[in-house]
């Protein structure tokens, strides 16, 4: 169900129902149900959630992938939307702006971390759009519903160059490759390759030749191959191939994988220029092995990265703004979310599934 008019004029006073989709239990299918939203507090702001991503990573805890989820759960976490209501402190949003929640809603705020704008990394742990406790213990829930209140702080403004739609991708995807790709400094005359061609893989094609390096995409077949050249991939190898690994030896700066398998970390470390680095993004559900005298002996970096802090969140909006970038979509209904699942594990979909909120 929507919000009705008489429970948004009291929702200074009232938490409110709304409709949602949610895992009931672990491997379970979504559901439609309600929830409860918090009453919009001070420096709150009411969201009226027009589309919402689904993530790979959603489809990690739903099936408790990653550990014990709380249930039952609302994923999302790539929300777009419209300002309907603002508390009486809030500075920053007024009432029809365009805004966007990504994978978090609150942090502590007083970390060094946070200070300094990394708010993903704060010591004390970011509370997660979803499958997380808020401040008060109650759990989060996340875009797949028709509303969200979240503190103005932890809220960034889609530009008015960016449809909805394909910007709702962005809030997780987007700031997952575009945070490693400034880190590491791509750009004119670097040489990154992506490994996998889908959600977060395609993004990081498009940001990284926006950036101006030259971009290489890794993925297990061809059969993608027109696509990565049209996204802005200046060469595209089939890594089912051994040849490649050959042909391909020391020739990256920078190697983002995307992919959740575990991949042969040796093999693409060897693609590595010394000093370059493979950054993961992707997030395997079960560990990986490592050869040590693969970093060792060209000085080279194996690391990790996740999301971004809600300024370079902002910055990478803005980017994407000015250079025309959005996600490649499949809109769907809402009653499509356990279909688009079984599609995502199966590699079904180029290259984000978004959900109109509209049909919750």
């Amino acid at each position: 169900m929507s919000v009705t008019h008489a429970a948004r004029d009291t929702h200074a006073a009232h938490a409110t129902r709304v409709a949602a989709y949610a895992a009931p239990a672990a491997k379970a299918p979504l559901e439609r149900t309600t929830i409860t939203r918090r009453p919009v507090g001070a420096h709150d702001v009411l969201i009226d959630i027009k589309y919402s991503g689904i993530c790979h990573s959603d489809i990690h805890q739903v099936r408790d992938g990653w550990g014990e989820g709380i249930y039952p759960m609302v994923p999302g976490h790539e929300i777009a939307g419209v300002v309907s209501e603002v508390g009486p402190a809030v500075t920053r949003f007024s009432v029809g702006d365009r805004v966007g929640v990504g994978c978090f809603v609150d942090s502590c705020r007083t970390c060094a971390y946070c200070l300094r704008g990394q708010e993903q990394y704060c010591a004390e742990g970011m509370t997660g759009t979803y499958n997380a406790l808020d401040r008060n213990g109650d759990p989060t829930y996340g875009g797949y519903s028709t509303h969200l209140v979240v503190d103005e702080k932890y809220t960034v403004r889609i530009p008015d160059g960016l449809a909805l739609d394909v910007a709702a991708p962005l809030l997780c995807a987007g700031i997952t490759l575009y945070s490693p790709l400034k880190h590491w400094q791509a750009g004119p005359g670097k040489q990154v390759a992506v490994v996998g061609l889908g959600g977060l893989g395609h993004i990081g094609v498009k940001i990284a030749h926006a950036l101006g390096a030259e971009v290489t995409v890794l993925s297990q077949t061809l059969r993608k191959k027109e696509d990565g050249l049209k996204l802005g991939a200046s060469h595209f190898y089939a890594t089912g191939d051994e040849a490649t690994f050959e042909e391909l030896a020391g020739r990256f700066d920078l190697i983002l994988s995307t992919v959740s398998a575990p991949l042969g970390l040796d093999a693409y470390l060897g693609l590595l220029k010394v000093d370059g680095a493979l950054v993961n993004v992707g997030a395997p559900e079960e560990p990986v092995a490592l050869n040590l005298f693969s970093v060792i002996g060209g000085r080279k970096t194996l690391a990790g990265s996740m999301i971004g802090g809600i300024a370079e969140t902002q910055e990478m909006l803005d980017f994407c703004a000015e250079h025309g970038l959005g996600a490649e979509i499949e809109l769907i209904a809402a009653g499509q979310i356990n279909e688009a699942y079984e599609r995502v594990l199966a590699s079904d979909v180029r290259y984000r599934f978004v959900i109109d909120a509209s049909t919750i």
